[in-house]
């Protein structure tokens, strides 16, 4: 059996490896604690260790898994500007789960933009209190609106599918176009036409802080942004200056640039310490998830089975089809 230390872990985490594990030939050992300096001589004994997007690998962690015997860094997601790539070279190879389920994240992200457009959100809250006033609730009909898209790779063709079908037209920018049938557009011309601009993009050097004041200036008014990806793409200050100025109409957000000490836990208790998304929670056309859009049982399944079988193949000695070669300089 393959030893694997497994950090970061929620309860619906387990029940999907726990389901696969033995067919892999690998046993867990979970952990709530997220891997970091501190917590990654926890791993000792293990050959491997699973890890999540808000994990610290960086340098001094990789470091420390080294010297307690680590063979093997499995990312159970795609993402990975958490990662240290160039303090894991020649050290330990470092694999991920490319893709688990396009059309969840893509079906969140629409989940988004519908409920900020026709305010189904606030009137669950209404009619709870059996209020049925319709009062403030006007929206706007997405059919005929310019969707811009930047990143068309298999979730952003996604939903770009999902919005043709309810008759959206689509514009996308990506630095290497590869869909024939879309019309790409520079930039530039993609802020300036869109009216809901959707980020699915990694988040790298070119990448990051892509949404920011200048490019916000270029944006038609009352422009609807979505971001599903990282944090990171988007400067938070130059959002809320956006929301605040009525420059942007609404912002449906699943990620956040400093939400590693809060998403996936439980502060419902706690004085929350970051003034910023505090504020981002507050804005009446602002929509936060907890980086749920990957969340779906569907989704759950194919990370197990990708990660365990990234960890097989390892130890048996075969290709590592999802091993990590970085192209660009990943922000970390």
């Amino acid at each position: 059996m393959i030893k694997v230390a497994f950090f970061d872990t929620k309860p619906y985490d387990k029940i999907y490896f726990d389901a696969l594990k033995e067919e892999y030939g690998i046993e867990i050992e979970y952990f709530e604690s997220k891997l970091s300096p501190r917590t990654a001589v926890m791993a000792k004994g293990a050959k491997a260790v699973v890890a999540f997007v808000n994990d610290n690998i960086g340098k001094e962690t990789i470091a420390v898994l080294k010297e307690n015997g680590i063979e093997l860094i499995a990312l159970r997601c795609a993402g990975y500007n958490n990662v240290d790539l160039s303090a894991a070279k020649d050290v330990m190879p470092v694999v991920r789960v490319p893709e688990y389920s396009p059309h969840a994240v893509a079906e969140h992200a629409l989940a988004l933009l519908l409920t900020l457009v026709r305010k189904t959100h606030k009137a669950y809250i209404r009619t709870r209190d059996f209020n049925f006033s319709l009062n403030g609730f006007v929206g706007f009909d997405l059919h005929g609106k310019t969707l811009g898209v930047i990143g068309t790779g298999k979730i952003g063709m996604a939903f770009i599918e999902i919005c043709r079908g309810i008759g959206m037209n689509v514009i996308a920018y990506d630095p290497f176009p590869s869909q024939g049938y879309l019309e790409y557009v520079p930039l530039e011309e993609l802020f300036e036409r869109s009216d809901v601009i959707s980020l699915h993009c990694p988040l790298t050097s070119e990448t990051y802080h892509i949404v920011n004041d200048y490019s916000i200036k270029m944006m038609k008014d009352k422009v609807f942004i979505l971001n599903t990806s990282r944090g990171a793409l988007i400067d938070t200050e130059a959002l809320i200056d956006g929301i605040r100025s009525g420059k942007i109409g609404g912002a449906g957000l699943d990620v956040y640039e400093e939400e590693s000490e809060f998403f996936y836990e439980d502060l419902s208790e706690s004085i929350l310490k970051d003034d910023v998304l505090a504020r981002l929670i507050m804005m009446p056309n602002v929509l936060v998830t907890s980086h749920q859009a990957f969340l779906t049982h569907e989704a759950l399944k194919r990370i197990a089975e990708i990660t365990l079988g990234n960890i097989k193949s390892c130890f048996d000695g075969q290709p590592l089809e999802n091993e990590i070669v970085a192209k660009k300089k990943i922000i970390v």
